[in-house]
C-alpha cells in the first residue's frame, strides 16, 4: 500500500533506525500532551490517507468519522485529507506523535519502522486472508502488538481496516512461477521485508515512493507492483497494468492511529466514544472487504480488461522461497517464539518456523 518518500538508502535501515526512532519520538509524545491540550477538542480533527477515495483506507475513515460524530451529538467532525495530502505515511507516524495531525491510516509496513514489532504481520506467507488477519489484529496478539506500538513510538492503534492479499500486477506477461519475473523490474513499498521477499523469487525490486508508482507503471520505469484488488481499482492500476497473479504473499492492512498526546488530552467520554467508534469502524472494515473485493475482482477483468494467473502449484516454490527469510526478521519481531506463537493462535504447524 502507501510508502513513505524517504530515499531508499534510508528505507533500508528502518529496522537499525528504530531505537533513534523511539527516543525521539518519545521526547515528541511528552510536548504533544502539552501542546494539544487545547487543540485535541477541537471540533473538527484532520485525518490523513494515504490512499485515493474508493479504497479501504477511505472507507475505514469514512465510517470512523460517521461515528465519532454520531456518537459526540456532533460535537466533534472528521475531515478526511486522501491521496497523502497530509503528507507520505511514515510522515504522519510522526506528525501524529507529535499532535500534528489528528488521525491517520497508514499501511502496517510503514508503522513497522516505528514499532519492528508489528513486523510479524508482514512476514510473506504468515497470513492466508481476512480470517487469520482478524484472529491476529483482535486477542493476546493484537493487544500486545497495540501496546508495543504505544511504547516505541507514543501511537495508539484505535482501529484497522482490512485490505486483502497483495497481488502482483505487471504490464509484460502472464506471471504464474517466480521464473516468470526473470528480467521485470517490480516496484515495492520501502520495507525491508517485502524487499527480502522479492529478492527471495530472483527479483531486484525497485523501493519506490508509493506517490511517484503510477507513474512510474505508465512511463516503463517499473513493470509492475502489488496491492489488493480494492487498491488495484481504486488506484486505476487497470489503466497502466494488464497481468495480475492472484497470489498472497502478504495480506494488507492499514491500523487508524491517534498520537498518545492527543488521545490523553481527550476527556474520559471523548476516549470511550473514540475507542467504540474505531472497534465498529474495524469490524465494518472486515464485512466491507468480504462483500466487495469478488465484484472488484470481477470488474477488474470484465470492465477494465485485466487477465489474471493463478500461481503455479498452488504457490508451493513463491511460498518456499520467501518463507526461507523469516529467520533473518526474527530478531525485530521478538524472537523465532513470537511467530511460534502467531502460527499457533492461526491454528498451524510451528515446526514449519525454520
Amino acid at each position: 500500500m502507501i510508502d513513505s518518500t524517504q530515499t531508499q538508502s534510508a528505507d533500508l535501515r528502518d529496522f537499525s533506525g528504530a531505537s533513534a526512532l523511539k527516543a525521539s519520538l518519545a521526547v515528541a509524545v511528552t510536548a504533544a500532551s502539552l501542546a494539544m491540550a487545547g487543540g485535541a477538542n477541537a471540533a473538527t480533527w484532520k485525518m490523513a490517507l494515504g490512499d485515493a477515495a474508493g479504497g479501504t483506507q477511505y472507507e475505514l475513515g469514512k465510517t470512523f468519522a460517521s461515528l465519532v460524530e454520531e456518537k459526540s451529538g456532533g460535537d466533534i467532525k472528521v475531515d478526511l485529507f486522501p491521496n497523502g495530502q497530509l503528507g507520505s505515511e511514515q510522515d504522519t507516524v510522526n506528525n501524529a506523535s507529535m499532535g500534528l495531525v489528528d488521525l491517520s491510516v497508514v499501511a502496517i509496513n510503514n508503522l513497522t519502522p516505528f514499532s519492528p514489532t508489528v513486523g510479524v504481520l508482514t512476514l510473506p506467507y504468515v497470513i492466508h486472508g481476512p480470517d487469520d488477519a482478524k484472529a491476529l489484529t483482535h486477542g493476546k496478539i493484537g493487544d500486545e502488538l497495540r501496546d508495543n506500538t504505544l511504547r516505541d513510538s507514543g501511537i495508539r492503534i484505535l482501529g484497522w481496516a482490512y485490505s486483502g492479499c497483495r497481488r502482483l500486477t505487471n504490464s509484460k506477461q502472464a506471471v504464474a512461477s517466480p521464473e516468470d519475473l526473470a528480467g521485470m523490474v517490480i516496484r515495492v513499498p520501502k520495507n525491508e521485508i517485502m524487499i527480502s521477499s522479492y529478492q527471495s523469487w530472483g527479483v531486484n525490486p525497485n523501493p519506490l515512493a508509493w506517490s511517484e508508482t503510477f507513474t512510474a507503471l505508465q512511463q516503463g520505469v517499473v513493470d509492475g507492483q502489488d496491492n489488493p484488488y480494492i487498491t488495484i481499482d481504486a488506484m486505476k492500476f487497470y489503466e497502466v497494468q494488464n497481468h495480475v497473479t492472484d497470489s498472497c504473499y502478504v495480506f494488507s492492512m492499514e491500523p487508524l492511529i491517534m498520537g498518545e498526546g492527543t488521545f490523553q488530552s481527550l476527556s474520559e467520554e471523548q476516549q470511550t466514544l473514540v475507542l467504540a467508534a474505531g472497534e465498529e469502524a474495524t469490524s465494518h472494515s472486515y464485512d466491507y472487504l468480504l462483500a466487495t473485493e469478488d465484484s472488484i475482482k470481477k470488474s477488474l477483468v470484465e470492465e477494465h480488461g485485466m487477465t489474471i494467473t493463478q500461481p503455479a502449484n498452488d504457490e508451493k516454490e513463491w511460498i518456499a522461497k520467501a518463507s526461507s527469510i523469516w529467520p533473518d526478521f526474527y530478531d525485530s519481531i521478538g524472537g523465532r517464539d513470537k511467530l511460534v506463537e502467531v502460527l499457533e493462535t492461526l491454528g498451524r504447524d510451528p515446526s514449519t518456523a525454520p
